[in-house]
């Protein structure tokens, strides 16, 4: 169809805008061919006539529909032009955060201005291994497609990243190398890759400076190969560098910096080791200080400096060549502090002694005086002569500036030379991977030296860019057998023309160059004689005659003459390079090594060095002035030759393009200038790129993916079987004009626009169905609610009805209640009034009659109460004047007796002065002092009376105190029921008195009372209403309280509950972590052994054939020394025959270990020797006791006597040997020193030889043993059976004569084998049965013991009863006793009767087989044969019942054991045909009797062989899951074998009586269990793998590409890179694929036996795995993030449930792995509008981490034009609501975590004597016992 058709009503449009560069606008009307005007209406709201140009007519470009906007791959777009590009750039960048979009074969990666979560290992993880156009754009997918195509083509690659300065160039070339190394790893152990990341900060440091575009710009070009072996490893790298920005070395422009490393070591100044370098702050420098920002925000110089030494550590250069580069770069800085004085106009001074210069000097160990003169002169040479010109100050200036700049260039080179030679392989190199961070084109106000050539580098670029997206196209176009024409694009081949060819800009600045007064100036005026006029790409300004303008592919760029000669000159004072070379610091004449040979065309600041898959160039010997020469050359010249050099190998690689975008020059994070951005993209390419697709046929479908799109535009008898004949008539249909498509051979090509005209026709047909649909379904839904309605209007008059009838009867019933109730009222009125008149009469009667006698009362009292006070007052007045008059008399009497005292007192003191007196008075004293003691004591006496009575006294006052208190309280009683009943009180006349006293109180109390009494009537009813209240407002709270409580203990119970099962969780979480970490570093020991395996291999291979003789080594040995490492018991093994075979080889350590185990065994056969004699000594005491029970069996008992001193004996005899043995080796090892006992002449090797002399000795010794055995053994037979005639000892010595005739001696050696084994077996049960026998006899004596005591308290008791009754009760216990023992007589004697019958039987089976081999040798074999055959009695076959599970084998058997039941065992027969798991049992049945013969050496041995064979089958077959599955399941049935059986009573509960028989008892196998246990898990971790890589391939195709339910997913357009080489036909899998391989592998399992709960464990395993892969490329793929494709995966979701149910394994938790799945899936399906909605996520998706909601509301993207994108408000919203969430801010899942597994133990009911070995397995040689 026509274009212009296009245009109609509501078409958006595009139209050119000054601001937004393009604004979006909609048709208001259609356009009609003629039209001068569209009618358009904009985005905000305005309306707009927009004129069409009258000469071009051109309409605006049309706009793509919404389901295109925002596709991963420009070329997918219907319409290709610029504002499109522009509008899907912008649209991924701000709504949906993606910073990468493919255009064709282009990845535009824009800077984001923040850092992402997208460059993590798990991000490299999920691109490794993906096709390009699987996975959303990313750096990773652009290197992973060059990783990948080197290694399919085997042909080189090239990474070409560019874009303005601050575009992320850099950091884009990082992340690809940092992709390389960690996907291919290195080829050594020299860690390669690490050294290739580590030169990223040391080229950063001197090379990056920051400017006013970006804080870390890189300000030189590099191109490095990293180079491949043949199995594609890191073994190297090589870096070329480009156009050192050297200027910046001495001048900064406003706001930008030098080189970082300036700045690094300032802000390291005060470290010690930089002390000698005297350097400060970076503004104390004139080269650091210049652009006024020595600080950049948000980075620390110091730790820069720290990593940046690192770096030059791990690189390889030392510490002294370190501090050597931070001399050279602190003497820069001192010397740009360097001042100069003018003398006059032409000449200058440095100033005496001048610090700078000094200092400078001094690190640079040169003369101060020389230095300083050189920097103010300069040498002139003519023809003639050579003379010294002094020079100015500003000469002088400039010559400092360039030394420092020269400087800074060659140890630039120098460290450049120094990283590619420790990166370097000696290895040869097979293929390389080129980054190339080149700088993009740049345009300035002012446009010098630097920018011509990064241009000129641009152009060179885009031309060879051009040329490989028209070569791609026309490839495309051929493979697909399309017509096509030469496609018209840009060829810029005439402005390089103009730049490098003959007498072009370069080749006549150099010549300006070479002349002697060539002038920037001159060189202009050059040019514009040359070109203008004559070339269209060069012009002249109009305003300058010292400029020259270039019509450049991306823009017009004015160039500024000045400076160019210098620029490319580069001149440096000869003089001053002399006396650098000079120097005593030996690094700074290596930096100009090169000035003085010649240097390859190479840049200004390369390192000369080729490119590795280069031969490089002989060095020529030319003339001495050759040298000179090639150093002339100009920088434009050597960087000309650089970069040809650089195209030819772009040309000889396949490039793939990066172009770095500049969103805005703010630095503002995720903010989109569309001016800038449309520079860059016209300046790097892209709209070129898009303008070659849109020429041709754009947009490409397959016929599948166009029949899947268009089905709803096709009819059914359309469609036919051949979906290419379907669209090629589909097609012609709908669009008439076949010149806007073209059919291929598996594509269809279409051009610009009509991919959006038939998503125009399909939205229509679905706009129209979707009518239909809604019309239908409307008037379905207002039927229906119609019906509903109507329905509802009868229901609801039926009721009103209904109700109206109640309510009048309910009327007419109310009228007669009211009538009753008025009648009963009005009575209850009346009656109600008269009762209370008539109570009111009353009171008022009673009150009146009161009041009267109140008044009565009153009277009486007040004269009661007169009469009582006078007398009161009379008596008062009596006794105040009697006790003044006794007052008076007693006064009189003291002042007369006192007078007469005075006149006695006078006497006294006359008579007191006599003698006498004083006798008469001693004679009286005494009387009278006997008279005080008396009457002292009657005092005393009477006191205690006093006191005694006082105390009754006091006694009888409180009992009557207390009597008269409950009289009182008594009388208070009677007062209050004087005061309820009165007429009681006037009866009583002896209250009578007190009533008169209390009569006016209580009158004038009573009105008080009653008042108190209203008051507190009212007061209660007050108080009883308030508490009623408060009681209701209690009863309220306290139910409130009650619920409350309930609540907070619910609550609280659920707080336990949940903190429980939290707890429980976390503790379970911790369990798994800590199992997990045990089981990955069993994983790593497991891998690191793997690894040691390997290199031994290596190493083997590497060494020499071994020498003849070099002695075999014991495969059980080296195999417990690789693998495992167990106790010295474990390593004392060894067979002392295989030693004694291999003298001349051991070592000491062996030697000792045989020293160690015959010590051993000499001390356990002495306890043993012990034991058994003290068990004959109690037997023998036994037989003297029961002799007479021994008469009935005389014969057997006496064989079985002689059989134990036949057993001591032997024992004893062995003992001594050795201990003789023993002797001899201690005496041979102490003779002489360790090192000499190994040696063929040494005394323990003569003693070893002595001792195999004495083995065969013994073995005679045996052989005679034998003969005497079997010599009774046959005359008990004759006993039995009298047939024989012959006897043993003939039969025997014709035996032996025979054999010695005919060579039968080895025979009759191996059965004498047989028969000590035969004798040992029977020896241990002869063991066993004696201390079963001795256990019986010490149950004897206890209970003996038992028995006398308590005869002992019976005695006792006895002793303390009467006579008779003592009589009595020692007869009753003697009858008890008797009673007693005739009871286990008679069961003894039934037991005995039960032998003998059991006997009898037994040796009537005997005699008959023994009859019938007689009988049946006589018939089949010859009289001469009878005589030949030795006859062995001993050797008769057990009978089947007697098989007791155990399997015996000889020990040189045990290679043939494991190879035939590990080795080369083939689980499919043994699955099939036989019981499960019976590798295990034989195992372990074999384990039993090695046990069972106490053999340590063999269980060991046995067990060893079977591990390392286990692990060695794992190894040479470890991808095949049958047989990794099949042993992790005879693994674990052997772990369970050896706990089940292991005697321990935790796992012996589910055993039966016979299986616990069949435990071990000899050893305790716990630390082979967990050996066992761990490589258990090592198989399961790699059947896992195994799992892995099977199902890897099978999730994407089928979880998310295939359509399950067909027609749900509408495909949408792709782009190129769905049409890459690189893309694998993966159509094949379906989810049935997948359920198909998970049958598989649960048959499998099943069929191998595996336990139930390990099936459960590797189905979850499987489920993670599916659902962590799907997930991740879900949140990978742009294209698979749409409703119709959560649809997709919930359904597949449900099928792998309903497997799950199908196996019952829904509780194996492996529906919980696959929940993030299910979520994301909803997440896809869910409403997306509101804040509910996002409430609504964010408790769906619980499973889900914050970043991966994010992410999928980002890629969320609609496949038709009904649904909606997501806001970026709500995307907001739900980051606001989750942003407490505490969850990983990893976006990926780690698909390649395994959970930790368990075994849990599950014991077998299977018993082991009923196991039958199959012939088919070759085992043969073992026999059951």
């Amino acid at each position: 169809m026509a274009a212009s058709e296009l245009y109609t009503k509501f078409a958006r449009v595009w139209i050119p805008d000054p601001e937004e560069v393009w604004k979006s606008a909609e048709l208001l009307k259609d356009y009609k061919p003629g039209d001068k005007v569209l009618l358009l209406h904009l985005e905000d709201g305005k309306d707009l006539e927009y004129r069409l140009d009258p000469k071009t007519k051109e309409l605006p470009h049309l706009r793509n529909p919404d389901i295109l906007v925002g596709e991963n791959d420009l070329t997918a777009l219907s319409y290709l032009h610029e504002p499109a590009v522009l509008h899907n750039l912008r649209v991924r960048f701000i709504d949906s955060k993606l910073i990468y979009t493919y255009c064709g074969i282009v990845l535009v990666a824009i800077n984001p201005y923040e850092q992402l979560p997208i460059y993590g290992e798990d991000i490299i993880n999920a691109y490794s291994g993906q096709n390009m156009g699987d996975m959303d754009p990313h750096i990773f997918a652009v290197a992973e497609e060059a990783y990948k195509q080197m290694a399919r083509d085997e042909r080189n690659q090239s990474i070409i990243v560019s874009g303005e300065s601050g575009a992320g160039k850099t950091v884009s070339a990082k992340y690809a190398m940092r992709y390389f190394a960690t996907v291919s790893g290195s080829a050594s152990e020299a860690n390669v890759e690490e050294k290739v990341l580590a030169s990223n900060p040391i080229m950063e440091s001197i090379g990056n400076a920051k400017t006013t575009r970006n804080d870390n710009s890189s300000r030189f070009g590099k191109y490095i190969e990293i180079g491949f072996d043949k199995r594609h490893r890191i073994i190297g790298a090589n870096m070329r560098t480009y156009l050192l920005e050297k200027s910046r070395v001495v001048f900064q422009a406003e706001e930008e910096r030098n080189y970082h490393i300036f700045y690094q070591l300032c802000a390291s100044a005060k470290l010690p080791e930089f002390k000698m370098l005297r350097l400060g702050d970076a503004n104390n420098f004139h080269y650091t200080k210049q652009g006024g920002s020595p600080v950049i925000e948000g980075v620390d110089d110091a730790k820069e400096m720290a990593q940046t030494r690192q770096a030059c550590t791990l690189l390889g250069i030392s510490e002294s060549y370190q501090m050597g580069i931070f001399r050279i770069l602190a003497g820069i800085l001192h010397l740009g502090n360097v001042g100069f004085m003018s003398r006059d106009s032409d000449s200058c001074t440095i100033p005496p002694r001048h610090e700078p210069l000094s200092i400078f000097c001094d690190l640079m160990a040169v003369d101060f005086e020389e230095m300083c003169h050189w920097l103010c002169h300069r040498k002139l040479a003519t023809a003639a002569e050579t003379y010294i010109k002094p020079i100015s100050k500003l000469q002088a200036t400039n010559a400092r500036d360039a030394l420092a700049k020269h400087i800074y260039a060659k140890l630039f080179n120098w460290i450049v030379d120094h990283v590619n030679q420790v990166l370097h392989s000696a290895v040869k190199q097979h293929s390389f991977i080129g980054v190339l961070d080149i700088y993009g084109f740049e345009t300035f106000e002012i446009n010098s030296f630097e920018q011509f050539c990064i241009n000129y580098a641009n152009e060179k670029l885009q031309q060879q860019f051009n040329m490989h997206v028209f070569k791609l196209e026309q490839e495309e176009y051929m493979k697909e057998q399309i017509p096509w024409t030469l496609i018209d694009f840009y060829d810029n081949q005439p402005c390089i023309n103009l730049i490098e060819s003959k007498l072009g800009i370069l080749d006549l600045l150099d010549e300006e160059c070479r002349m002697p007064k060539g002038t920037d100036d001159t060189w202009a005026q050059k040019l514009y004689n040359t070109h203008l006029n004559k070339c269209a790409l060069f012009e002249k300004p109009r305003l300058s005659n010292k400029a020259f303008i270039i019509q450049h592919f991306a823009d017009k760029v004015e160039y500024q003459c000045e400076g160019f000669l210098e620029k490319n000159k580069d001149t440096v004072f000869e003089e001053q390079i002399k006396v650098l070379k000079s120097s005593k610091f030996k690094m700074l004449p290596e930096l100009f090594q090169d000035d003085e040979k010649a240097i390859s065309p190479s840049s200004a600041t390369s390192s000369g060095r080729t490119l590795l898959t280069r031969t490089p160039a002989k060095p020529t010997k030319g003339r001495p002035g050759q040298a000179a020469k090639e150093h002339k050359k100009t920088v434009g010249h050597q960087f000309r030759n650089s970069l040809h050099l650089l195209m030819e190998t772009l040309n000889a690689t396949t490039p793939h393009y990066v172009r770095c975008i500049k969103p805005n020059d703010f630095k503002f994070p995720f903010t989109f200038d569309e001016k800038r951005a449309v520079q860059q993209l016209r300046a790097c390419g892209v709209l070129e790129t898009i303008r070659i697709s849109a020429a041709g046929f754009p947009s490409r479908w397959t016929y599948q993916e166009f029949f899947s799109r268009y089905r709803v535009l096709m009819k059914q008898k359309d469609v036919l079987s051949e979906r290419k004949q379907t669209c090629k008539n589909v097609l012609e249909k709908l669009i008439k004009d076949k010149d806007k498509y073209q059919f291929g051979k598996t594509k269809i090509f279409f051009r610009a626009g009509q991919v959006a005209y038939l998503e125009k026709l399909r939205a229509d047909k679905l706009r129209a169905a979707c009518i239909r649909i809604q019309k239908t379904i409307r008037g379905w839904l207002l039927r229906k609610k119609f019906l509903r309605m109507r329905k509802a209007a009868i229901t609801v008059q039926r009721y009103v009805r209904g109700h109206q009838a109640r309510c009048y009867a309910k009327f007419l019933r109310r009228t007669k209640a009211a009538t009753i109730i008025q009648k009963y009222w009005r009575m209850y009125v009346i009656r109600r009034r008269y009762k209370i008149w008539r109570t009111a009469t009353i009171v008022l009667q009673s009150y009146l009659r009161g009041y009267l006698a109140r008044n009565r009362y009153r009277k009486i009292l007040r004269e009661h109460k007169a009469v009582i006070i006078q007398k009161w007052v009379r008596g008062w007045l009596a006794r105040t004047y009697y006790k003044r008059s006794t007052h008076a008399i007693i006064y009189l009497q003291c002042c007369f007796r006192r007078m007469m005292a005075k006149r006695e007192l006078k006497k006294l003191k006359i008579e007191a002065r006599s003698v006498e007196r004083y006798k008469k008075l001693h004679i009286g004293m005494e009387n009278k002092i006997m008279q005080l003691q008396r009457k002292v004591d009657e005092q005393n006496k009477d006191y205690k009376c006093l006191m005694e009575k006082l105390t009754n006294l006091e006694g009888i006052y409180n009992s009557e105190t207390e009597k008269l208190r409950s009289d009182l309280e008594r009388l208070q009683l009677s007062e209050e029921e004087a005061k309820i009943a009165t007429g009681r009180v006037l009866s009583l006349q002896e209250e009578i008195a007190k009533l008169r006293k209390d009569l006016e109180q209580t009158q004038c109390e009573k009105k008080s009372i009653e008042e108190c009494a209203d008051r507190y009537k009212q007061e209660t009813e007050q108080l009883v209403s308030n508490l009623k209240e408060e009681n209701t407002l209690l009863k309220q709270e306290k139910e409130a309280l009650n619920h409350l409580i309930v609540e907070q203990a619910k609550e609280m119970t659920e707080t336990m509950e949940k903190k429980l099962i939290e707890e429980t969780k976390q503790l379970e979480l911790d369990l798994n972590d800590e199992r997990l970490r045990y089981q990955n570093l069993l994983n790593e020991f497991s891998r690191l052994e793997e690894r040691y395996d390997d290199l031994k291999e290596e190493m083997t291979l590497m060494i020499n054939v071994p020498k003849p003789g070099h002695k075999r080594t014991d495969s059980t040995h080296s195999s417990n020394e690789s693998e495992y490492t167990f106790s010295s018991e474990i390593a004392e093994t060894e067979d002392i025959p295989s030693r004694t075979e291999e003298p001349s080889e051991k070592k000491v350590p062996l030697d000792m270990s045989l020293f160690l185990k015959l010590q051993k065994r000499v001390t356990e056969l002495e306890q043993e020797k012990q034991v058994m004699q003290d068990e004959l000594d109690r037997k023998e005491e036994q037989v003297l006791r029961s002799k007479a029970k021994e008469e009935e069996r005389p014969q057997i008992r006496g064989a079985e006597l002689e059989y134990e001193s036949l057993k001591r004996q032997e024992l004893e005899s062995e003992n001594k040997k050795l201990k003789n043995e023993l002797n001899e080796l201690r005496k041979a090892l102490s003779e002489k020193s360790a090192p000499e006992v190994t040696a063929p002449g040494a005394p323990a090797y003569r003693v070893l030889m002595e001792q195999l002399t004495s083995v065969s000795e013994e073995l005679d010794v045996r052989k005679e043993e034998v003969l005497i055995l079997r010599s009774q053994l046959v005359s008990q037979k004759e006993a039995i059976q009298p047939k024989n005639t012959m006897t043993d000892s003939t039969i025997l010595l014709e035996d032996v004569q025979k054999m010695k005739d005919k060579g039968e001696i080895a025979q009759a050696y191996i059965g004498l084998k047989e028969t000590n084994r035969l004798l040992e077996s029977q020896l241990q049960s002869q063991k066993r049965s004696h201390e079963n026998e001795a256990e019986a006899l010490r149950g004897e004596i206890q209970s003996l013991k038992e028995e006398n005591n308590r005869q002992q308290q019976l005695l006792a008791q006895n002793l303390q009863l009467p006579p008779e009754a003592r009589i009595e009760a020692s007869l009753q216990h003697e009858i008890t006793r008797l009673t007693n023992e005739n009871l286990d007589l008679m069961e003894q004697l039934e037991k005995q009767d039960k032998t003998v019958r059991k006997l009898k039987k037994q040796l009537k089976v005997f005699a008959k087989k023994i009859g019938e081999l007689e009988v049946g040798q006589m018939e089949n074999i010859s009289p001469g044969q009878i005589i030949d055959e030795p006859i062995r009695p001993v050797n008769i076959p057990r009978k089947e019942k007697d098989f007791q599970g155990m399997l015996e084998y000889k020990k040189e058997d045990e290679q043939k054991l494991v190879k035939n039941l590990i080795l080369e065992l083939k689980p499919r027969g043994v699955a099939v045909n036989l019981i499960p798991g019976l590798p295990a049992y034989i195992l372990f049945m074999c384990v039993r009797h090695a046990d069972y013969l106490n053999d340590d050496q063999k269980v060991r041995s046995l067990l060893t062989s079977t591990i390392n064979s286990i692990k060695k089958v794992l190894k040479k077959r470890g991808d095949d899951f049958e047989t990794v599955s099949f042993w992790l399941s005879n693994t674990c049935r052997f772990l369970h074998c050896l706990k089940q059986y292991s005697g321990e009573e935790g796992f012996m509960k589910h055993n039966t009586s016979r299986q616990n028989e069949h435990c071990l008892t000899n050893f305790d196998l716990a630390e082979y269990r967990q050996v066992l246990s761990d490589l258990a898990i090592q198989i399961y971790q790699q059947l896992v793998r195994v799992l892995e890589n099977i199902l890897q391939p099978m999730i994407v195709s089928g979880m998310l590409e295939h359509e399950t339910i067909q027609g749900v997913s509408g495909v949408k357009p792709t782009g190129l890179r769905k049409r890459t080489s690189s893309i694998a036909d993966e159509g094949t899998y379906t989810l049935d694929s997948i359920l198909r391989q998970l049958n598989s592998f649960h048959s499998v399992m099943c069929q191998h036996g595996m336990d139930p709960e390990l099936i459960k464990q590797v189905v979850k395993q499987m489920f993670y795995i599916v659902g962590a892969v799907t997930l991740n490329n879900l949140l990978l793929r742009k294209d698979m993030c749409s409703w119709s494709k959560g649809m997709q995966i919930r359904y597949n979701v449900s099928q792998l449930e309903e497997w799950l149910r199908d196996k019952n394994l829904m509780n194996s938790g492996a529906k919980e792995t696959l929940e993030p799945l299910i979520q994301a899936a909803q997440l896809l399906q869910v409403k997306k509008k509101t804040d509910d909605d996002a409430e609504a996520i964010c408790s769906m998706c619980n499973a889900l981490t914050t970043a991966q909601i994010v992410k999928v509301l980002n890629l969320y993207t609609p496949v038709n034009e009904f649904e909606e994108r997501v806001s970026v408000s709500f995307i907001r919203t739900i980051q606001m609501r989750l942003r407490d969430r505490k969850d990983s801010p990893q976006l990926l899942m780690d698909a390649k975590h395994i959970f930790p597994v368990t075994f849990p133990f599950n014991p077998s009911s299977l018993a082991l004597e009923t196991i039958q070995i199959p012939a088919s397995l070759g085992l043969g040689f073992i026999s059951r016992v």
